[in-house]
């Protein structure tokens, strides 16, 4: 069962209770969209998952790497995933966690060194956690760097950083407003929203405007951002995604407001 969206690019209440009734038995759902830059009452809605008795795993690849995070506030979630990559560290690694007895409770899913106690020939007893679940040689290298990145940001502060993205994401609104045929895909007022700001120029191919952007120093992202059902719900193929971290300015945003106005002119 799939949660739709209201006109306000937000979770819909009621399609929130829809996909709850009948006990499923799991909830996944993300912390702050991808695409949408929303930021879901996580929580709230994993509360009410809870009392119908299903496991609750939270993406928070987008939303970890933006907001102040404590699983404190959180107690109703099972699982937990997310990514280095988004937070200043390298690829091909991340972070799942897990509830103990949930752990303890379930069965390796992969084979290989270090998950093992002991073996027989017709015989196998698993390690205790977390190594039941590490087979093999771990990426070792990428983790070590990327504690080092996290150790980074939480030296820069997470509510210092998602204060000044606030300030980015009013920034972005007000700019990327003034910008004549843009249809911003996501909600218009940074209340509960990242900044992160999906579009579609008007006439523009969201690859050729990409490339335009290149040509002037800007990266931008497109296609459907791993979200193809949510982008056929909204009835569109692709969208150009401008993501805004703490190394960048309110300058560097209005001169892409500018880009953009150039781009019209030069696609005209």
């Amino acid at each position: 069962k799939i949660i739709e969206i209201n006109e306000d690019f937000r979770l819909d209440p009621q399609s929130i209770e829809n996909a709850l009734s009948g006990n499923p038995k799991l909830l996944a759902i993300t912390l702050m969209s991808n695409v949408l830059g929303v930021i879901n009452e996580v929580e709230e809605i994993a509360k009410k998952a809870k009392q119908k008795g299903a496991c609750v795993v939270l993406d928070a690849a987008q939303g970890v790497a933006h907001l102040p995070f404590s699983l404190k506030k959180y107690p109703s979630i099972d699982f937990l995933a997310f990514s280095s990559h988004k937070m200043c560290g390298p690829t091909g690694v991340g972070i799942l966690w897990g509830k103990k007895e949930l752990l303890e409770s379930m069965r390796p899913y992969q084979m290989g060194g270090d998950m093992i106690d002991s073996v027989t020939d017709i015989d196998t007893t698993w390690n205790r956690l977390p190594w039941k679940f590490e087979a093999g040689t771990p990426n070792i290298a990428d983790v070590i760097s990327f504690g080092v990145a996290l150790d980074y940001l939480t030296d820069l502060g997470m509510n210092s950083i998602h204060e000044y993205e606030n300030e980015l994401c009013k920034e972005g609104l007000r700019a990327l407003n003034q910008v004549d045929g843009l249809q911003l895909i996501g909600p218009k007022t940074e209340l509960n929203r990242g900044a992160v700001f999906s579009f579609i120029l008007d006439g523009i191919h969201s690859q050729d405007l990409a490339q335009y952007l290149d040509t002037e120093g800007v990266a931008v992202r497109v296609g459907h951002h791993c979200a193809q059902p949510l982008l056929q719900s909204l009835g569109v193929s692709s969208t150009v995604r401008a993501s805004f971290y703490f190394y960048n300015t309110k300058e560097e945003i209005n001169r892409f407001a500018e880009l953009l106005k150039q781009a019209l002119e030069y696609f005209k």
